[in-house]
């Protein structure tokens, strides 16, 4: 009812909807309305409440709350439902625990805190409380287990779009999956699935967004950046999520369909941070300080599966994610 509520008052834009109107659309009394507006107001939510007008929003909370992200999506997709802690150690890990459990398609992990963030290779992931955005969508495609990978790279440029459309910023791709905005690191994407030979059980996209970050420790800050750091201004979270989910999922209705990712290869390669510039392409567990098991080409996109096409002494090579790494020939990008 709450998802119901907040829907109705998100369309409204600022104008009153009937408490009579609300009653009569989803079939509860006016005890209800009113216990569900009580409720979302405890939970921050500014709703004004006049006679014979009805309701209005004056202002949401900066907090990622279910029933507020389930109303800023289309009725249709996929995404039905959410939950939200508060302190978790890895949306990934309970993602895949509801997995097993048997969870629906479209189920959304979200945290306010993460103890145990992952990135890849098994790396940490930098969670602080309260500012960013850690979630993770949980899939069942039907797919074969080698092209789920192509999930990833939907799930970043879902989030180059969203970013350009809540935050009015031009971000950038360095393949495969890390979302760039000048030059440094605003988002990571983990994508991890349960698999048979021949055949998906699930997947999970987890992806970590620095939205509200003012600082990085000591590790990171040289590669790593924030929305609010590139902007000045504070992105509004949940507008944020709601729009990479719409945008991922129409992607993932499409990907499904065609089984590869010859519909977006233009629109990616347009957002490709290294597009027709120099890299090196590390090889195996590779040292960022040693240049052994490294080649050096001009990237030049990616193909239909996903893979980065990297000209090197006038062979095209395919170059695919996994135990690889690409970056530019001085540094991160």
């Amino acid at each position: 009812m709450k998802e119901k509520i907040l829907r109705a008052l998100h369309s409204a834009g600022g104008r009153f909807v009937s408490g009579a109107w609300l009653c009569e659309q989803f079939g509860v009394s006016r005890q209800a309305v009113w216990k569900n507006i009580v409720s979302l107001k405890e939970n921050g939510f500014e709703i004004e409440s006049v006679t014979k007008k009805g309701y209005r929003l004056s202002a949401v909370p900066d907090k990622l709350y279910a029933p507020d992200i389930l109303s800023r999506l289309p009725e249709d997709c996929i995404c039905r439902k959410a939950e939200c802690f508060q302190t978790i150690d890895s949306t990934n890990t309970k993602a895949k625990q509801l997995a097993e459990l048997g969870a629906e398609e479209g189920t959304l992990v979200m945290a306010e805190e993460q103890t145990a963030g992952k990135g890849r290779r098994g790396r940490n992931w930098e969670s602080e409380p309260g500012v960013g955005i850690w979630m993770t969508l949980l899939l069942r495609p039907a797919l074969l287990p080698v092209k789920v990978s192509g999930l990833t790279l939907l799930a970043a440029l879902a989030l180059v779009r969203a970013v350009k459309d809540i935050c009015g910023v031009e971000a950038e791709i360095k393949w495969p999956n890390d979302v760039i905005v000048a030059k440094k690191k605003i988002c990571g994407i983990l994508t991890e699935m349960s698999s048979e030979e021949n055949y998906v059980h699930y997947v999970v996209v987890g992806i970590g967004i620095n939205a509200n970050t003012t600082s990085f420790s000591r590790e990171v800050e040289e590669t790593a950046t924030s929305l609010y750091l590139q902007t000045g201004r504070k992105t509004d979270r949940a507008g944020l999520t709601a729009a990479w989910i719409e945008k991922f999922c129409s992607y993932y209705e499409t990907f499904l369909k065609i089984q590869d990712l010859s519909f977006v290869i233009d629109e990616y390669n347009q957002v490709l941070a290294n597009r027709d510039k120099e890299v090196r392409v590390y090889y195996g567990m590779y040292r960022q300080t040693s240049l052994e098991n490294t080649e050096v080409g001009i990237a030049r996109g990616i193909d239909s599966d996903g893979a980065l096409l990297v000209e090197i002494e006038g062979q095209v090579k395919r170059i695919v994610s996994g135990e690889v790494s690409v970056r530019g020939l001085h540094g991160y990008v």
